[in-house]
């Protein structure tokens, strides 16, 4: 080691045994054993190291020393009588005939105990993130969030892809989120905007001749948080493919995600190249999600038919979704928290049902069912023990409710989430629109760049017609692992004729697309070859790799669920004189 060391807390072993060593670190823990006798465990980002004060000397330098001051030791190795073999120094100690002081820590309490801090408030945490992270536990998801952008770019690299950095300050685009505006100061009312995904410089790439790109990108969205999504920025895999087909990237990722997760995941087990491809119609209708955890073998089954004319209310004119597992044993508690939970997360109502030992069904909705019970049966394939839970309503809103059910009744009834293995799939055949739940007008489904399958024929014979248009599929693609979408990407509209007709669709037309993507647009006048890309998140890549839930442990320094910085007090007000240079003046309703 070089500096003031040289070692550091994890290298030392018994073979070093009677050397003059130095070692620094922070003071983790100090146990005194009467009035000239102390254990004192040092820690750096290597590992720990005992050192044993015997002297009433170093006893008392060390008696003022709060723990989490830096301090150096230097002193003789020696090997330990009583041995600690689950570390790797725990064969050794340090015998100190110098301890000094680095750094003081001023606190006799800490926010948190170290080792302990993933069990502490995590705001608490987050505001003392600089201490979070001094937690071996903490930091190696750090440490394995490198090694991931490490291994990609090597990966990526060999497969003949240039790293190319695009622009952070550049204009609004419409990608599905907020952003985040930035006032130009020598251009009085105008604002750049922070990339929600390079999108469009990664298009313009391929018009630019470059055959493959990649860049390990921050992207800038004002949204709400959730469990597998941080608010404000996060890093993506961004990469792009010239004269590239569906296939081509798919396999690409293929080739990057199989070895980076056989290397660095936790899990043994991994889906085998290529990953299995469910449409999205499909995976809608069997697991009713369009990221399905695969790890769980229930399915959704649609009973619309066999219901019809039962009585109950809710199940008439709707369509009918149901989850059915066998050897059920659960108390009525446990359902009644099931149906609990279902509604909290759907906001939609679910109903159940049992078959006794008798074979006759019980329970929950059973009574308007008596008459459907023949067909249910022979639908569900229902034995003494089955549990059915069921949501009705419009189609997607059954299908979206159904696949809580599954994740729940999976992930809670023994014998149906196999959760060691890393489950791949892609979600291919995305609808190129749907109608806006919002606006009720018809809207593009994800990315308005992607091509059409069928191209300009499919959209020139459905123009007009909603129904029609609503059937188009789009060459998009999700890559899904354990039930979190992974990456997402399209085959690209490259043909200016083409993308003017599939914007026209939604009431833009050929002039709207001039204004808001003038480069793109331009540039594809000029010959564009046909491209595809996709962007799988880092963030939630290391994430599936840890086995975290929460997104926010294995970034370095992330905001909470409002989207503040609470270590650096951010978002904060500036003063006038701060506005006045960008010609910004505040309007805040109370």
């Amino acid at each position: 080691m070089t500096q003031s060391r040289t070692h550091n807390c994890g290298e030392l072993r018994l073979a070093d045994a009677g050397k003059e060593v130095t070692i620094v670190g922070w003071l983790e823990n100090v146990r005194e054993v009467g009035s000239n006798f102390a254990f004192l465990v040092l820690r750096d980002f290597y590992g720990t190291t005992q050192v044993v004060v015997e002297t009433e000397e170093m006893m008392k330098i060390i008696k003022p020393i709060n723990k989490e001051s830096t301090i150096s030791v230097t002193g003789t190795v020696r090997e330990r009588e009583s041995k600690n073999n689950k570390l790797p120094t725990g064969e050794i100690e340090v015998v100190p005939t110098a301890i000094k002081v680095l750094g003081k820590c001023r606190h006799n309490q800490l926010p948190f105990e170290i080792n302990k801090s993933k069990e502490a408030d995590e705001n608490t945490r987050l505001k003392y993130r600089y201490l979070d992270l001094r937690n071996p536990a903490v930091k190696s998801n750090i440490v394995l969030r490198c090694q991931t952008v490490a291994e990609i770019r090597r990966l990526m690299t060999e497969k003949g892809f240039l790293e190319i950095t695009t622009p952070i300050l550049t204009a609004s685009s419409p990608e599905g989120a907020r952003d985040y505006l930035v006032p130009a100061r020598n251009h009085p009312g105008k604002f750049y905007a922070l990339p929600q995904a390079p999108q469009q410089f990664k298009q313009l790439l391929m018009t630019s001749g470059f055959d493959r790109y990649f860049q390990i990108a921050p992207c800038f969205r004002d949204e709400d948080a959730r469990a597998d999504r941080t608010p404000g920025e996060f890093y993506q895999l961004d990469m792009e493919m010239a004269f590239a087909t569906q296939d081509d990237v798919l396999s690409t990722l293929e080739d990057v995600m199989v070895p980076l997760f056989t290397k660095l995941g936790k899990y043994d087990r991994i889906s085998v190249a290529p990953f299995r491809r469910i449409g999205f119609n499909e995976a809608m209708e069997r697991y009713g999600s369009d990221k399905p955890d695969l790890r769980i073998d229930l399915e959704v089954q649609d009973i619309t038919a066999e219901v019809q004319g039962c009585g109950f209310g809710p199940f008439e004119g709707a369509t009918v979704k149901a989850v059915s597992v066998e050897d059920f044993t659960q108390a009525r508690k446990w359902i009644d928290k099931l149906l609990v939970d279902v509604e909290v997360q759907t906001g939609n109502k679910a109903c159940w049902v049992k078959m006794d030992e008798n074979g006759e069904l019980t329970g929950g909705v059973s009574k308007f069912l008596a008459g459907c019970k023949d067909a249910l049966v022979s639908k569900l394939n229902l034995k003494p023990g089955s549990f059915v839970c069921m949501a009705a309503g419009k189609k997607l809103a059954a299908q979206k409710t159904a696949g809580v059910i599954r994740t729940m009744l999976g992930k809670r009834v023994p014998g149906h989430f196999d959760e060691e293995q890393y489950a791949f799939c892609w979600i291919v055949d995305f609808p190129m629109y749907e109608m806006g739940e919002e606006s009720g007008q018809l809207e593009f489904c994800h990315n308005p760049f992607s091509m059409p399958q069928g191209g300009l024929e499919a959209l020139e014979k459905a123009e007009g017609n909603v129904e029609e248009l609503l059937k188009i599929n789009a060459y998009q693609y999700d890559m899904v692992c354990n039930g979190y979408e992974t990456a997402s990407g399209a085959v690209r509209n490259h043909d200016p004729e083409i993308m003017v007709k599939a914007f026209q669709m939604v009431g833009l037309g050929e002039e709207n697309v001039k204004a808001k993507f003038p480069a793109m647009y331009n540039a594809f006048t000029y010959g564009a070859p046909p491209h595809a890309g996709a962007a799988p998140g880092i963030d939630r890549i290391v994430m599936i790799l840890t086995g975290e839930e929460s997104i926010r442990e294995v970034i370095t320094f992330p905001m909470n669920k409002n989207a503040q910085d609470l270590m650096m007090d951010a978002p904060t007000a500036v003063d006038q004189i701060q506005l006045d240079t960008v010609h910004i003046a505040l309007n805040i309703k109370e």
